[in-house]
């Protein structure tokens, strides 16, 4: 009796763990990649460190992809954090947990967990296929019969797994064509935006504060001037905005809202664990026991100089002015400013500089304990390329592994 044989189409991180997953089960699996090699998005997670899962609970997971964390339930329970830990642990590579719970390898090195998914590939056989372009799937009576490449080539087999990713990153090959095909064969697509991308704002300030990096701020969205969210975190701010973890982590919400109104209204906090009163108090304090110092080199202890001179530039404030003329007014004033820098986001980068995609195929025509297509019989998919998409810490790497370890189960 022949092997089934299965196709993975996408050689990330959900297409390396599908055919991993599939092959461990005796199954003839071919992985085929157009790219020239395996995992290019891959080797750019995490600034090139790979911050593969979170540590955090499964409670805590599922919280993490808006309302559609549930759907990934049944992928959790198969296969989850402390699963994907011991597959590297178990094959050599040591990993490591930082404060927030972001899981990486101890090198800091992507490219050693792509080593040993490559590796793995290898020992349970899997037939990879580089440099090599799907053009369309094939059906026959209604059911998954072949692939055709672009050189013409067909490649039969009963079961495909698509993990071709969304349409970020074009340049490593994600350019949404599994989402083309899957509408092809009758699949809802959720419309796709950009999930986890830097933030444009309205205020020509990239001139004053590029390349600065603000530590434990928290920033605040508003929507009609009412305050609706709060995190804390890092950013950092770029030519024309802001990014950084905690921007990133905020983006999904304000893309949501952008489509309802624009500019969204944000402002950063630079002390939250103050109150604006208790602040206040702290710089009454601190400005009149420096009397002759300038207001500039007072500032110095509490933040950056180039923030500093920003601020108080804004603040129609000579930075040269010494502490002994500042009036209380002024001090109430620099207090509520630093509590409350406000900036509008007009628009967020393009979803091509975005970390993940949001939208995707539709989960309500996905089994969640499967990954098969509820449309065509032999049809799966896994990672980027379904409409799950998470916060940062890992959770994406976390989905991606976990969808494509069930895909290949099944």
């Amino acid at each position: 009796m022949n092997k089934q044989k299965i196709v993975v189409i996408g050689g990330g991180p959900a297409g390396m763990m599908a055919a991993i997953s599939a092959a461990e089960k005796h199954i003839d699996v071919v992985l085929l990649e157009k790219n020239r090699s395996l995992g290019r998005k891959l080797l750019l997670s995490g600034n090139g460190r790979c911050n593969f899962t979170n540590a955090s609970n499964l409670n805590t997971f599922l919280t993490k992809y808006s309302k559609n964390g549930a759907f990934l339930r049944d992928a959790f329970k198969l296969f989850f954090n402390t699963d994907l830990i011991n597959f590297f642990e178990k094959r050599g590579l040591k990993c490591i947990i930082d404060p927030e719970k972001k899981v990486f390898p101890a090198n800091d090195k992507a490219l050693s967990v792509l080593n040993v998914l490559k590796s793995e590939l290898i020992k349970q056989k899997v037939s990879i296929a580089c440099d090599l372009t799907a053009q369309d799937i094939l059906l026959k009576n209604g059911i998954i019969h072949s692939i055709k490449l672009k050189n013409g080539n067909l490649i039969p087999c009963e079961k495909i797994i698509l993990a071709t990713g969304g349409a970020s990153y074009p340049a490593t090959g994600s350019t949404g064509w599994g989402i083309k095909i899957a509408q092809k064969f009758g699949h809802t697509i959720i419309p796709l935006k950009p999930g986890l991308v830097p933030l444009i704002i309205k205020e020509p300030y990239s001139e004053f504060l590029m390349g600065l990096s603000l530590k434990s701020v928290a920033l605040k969205i508003y929507r009609k001037n009412r305050s609706i969210f709060t995190q804390k975190g890092d950013i950092i701010f770029t030519s024309n905005g802001i990014s950084g973890p905690l921007a990133l982590s905020l983006s999904n919400t304000i893309v949501d809202l952008l489509g309802k109104e624009k500019p969204v209204k944000i402002s950063i906090d630079l002390f939250p664990d103050a109150s604006e009163k208790e602040l206040n108090f702290l710089l009454s304090e601190h400005i009149p026991a420096n009397p002759g110092k300038s207001v500039k080199n007072s500032f110095k202890k509490f933040l950056p100089e180039r923030l500093i001179d920003f601020l108080l530039t804004i603040s129609q404030v000579n930075k040269e002015k010494s502490c002994a003329k500042l009036t209380r007014k002024e001090i109430s004033s620099f207090a509520f400013l630093f509590k409350n820098f406000s900036l509008h986001v007009s628009r967020t980068a393009s979803i091509k500089e975005a970390m993940v995609t949001r939208g995707g195929v539709s989960l309500k025509e996905i089994d969640p304990r499967t990954m098969a297509s509820r449309i065509i019989p032999g049809l799966y998919f896994a990672g980027e390329i379904i409409d799950i998409a998470g916060d940062t810490g890992g959770y994406n790497l976390q989905s991606a592994f976990s969808t494509g370890y069930l895909a290949g189960q099944k």
